[in-house]
């Protein structure tokens, strides 16, 4: 049993969802405060990401490819496809740039697929107290990462339309260039920044934040058996493991489908920084 055998279920929850931080973070988000632990896992991942498609890179041959190669290779095709068809212009570093943000999410997110006792109790033995491994459910990681691709759309906007252009479009776009409108187009294109910042990284945040949270009762679900019957305690059992893999199974794909969406609005918006209004 491990240390957390002995706190009360909504103990144990908030127990596994503190993060190893800097200083005590008195809100959901605040960029004063590191959260090691989020750092920590999602630098390994980035490493692990870019191990793994320049170790296919390296392989790469030009006979009956391996498994893993064909695997990359499908990515690769499919991303480089999405990128052509969604940025009208230059996308000699964007697609790279969106394979890369698939893999590293899809990683970041598979963290959740693993035992959640697992990562606490071997930093417990190591005398760390709190730690939280996946960097998506952490909301200071996941609008880091929607800032990163809010500033890539300004770079590219500035970059094709030019600083005049981009001030002109702010200005007059999208209901036309009379002084009377001016403030109002100014206003709804700030609003519709925010907007992209904040939905990019809230979404991701959102849907991993619930799926460790299910995780987490699912593993309480465990640990209730201990309070039951024998028979109570074979039937608690077989649930939590049927419960556990269904969830574990259909978390597979949301795990996917949030990489594929991040990286798809991603081109999404570097595409509108290629065109105008």
């Amino acid at each position: 049993m491990s240390h957390d055998g002995l706190l009360s279920a909504p103990d144990y929850i908030k127990h596994h969802m503190a993060h190893l931080q800097s200083t005590k973070m008195d809100t959901i988000v605040d960029f004063s405060v590191l959260n090691y632990d989020t750092l920590f896992f999602s630098i390994l991942m980035m490493v692990l990401a870019l191990f793994l498609l320049r170790s296919a890179a390296k392989k790469a041959t030009s006979g009956v490819p391996g498994k893993f190669q064909c695997a990359v290779e499908m990515l690769v095709e499919m991303v480089h496809n999405q990128a052509k068809t969604i940025v009208h212009g230059d996308i000699t570093f964007v697609a790279p740039l969106a394979l890369t943000v698939f893999c590293w999410i899809v990683l970041m997110n598979a963290i959740d697929l693993v035992p959640v006792d697992l990562f606490p109790v071997i930093a417990h033995m190591g005398g760390v107290e709190y730690l939280r491994p996946l960097p998506t459910a952490d909301l200071n990681g996941a609008l880091g990462m929607s800032l990163g691709v809010l500033i890539l759309l300004f770079y590219y906007s500035l970059k094709i339309k030019g600083l005049g252009g981009f001030v002109h479009e702010l200005f007059t776009a999208p209901f036309g260039n009379h002084p009377a409108v001016w403030v109002f187009n100014f206003l709804l294109n700030v609003i519709e920044y925010i907007a992209k910042f904040v939905s990019l990284g809230m979404r991701l945040f959102g849907n991993m934040y619930a799926g460790e949270l299910i995780f987490f009762l699912l593993a309480l679900l465990g640990g209730f058996m201990l309070e039951l019957g024998p028979v109570g305690a074979v039937g608690a059992g077989i649930g939590q493991v049927l419960a556990g893999l269904a969830w574990w199974l259909f978390h597979v794909l949301i795990i996917l489908l949030q990489g594929f969406i991040f990286m798809m609005l991603t081109l999404v918006y570097i595409g509108q920084a290629h065109s105008s209004h």
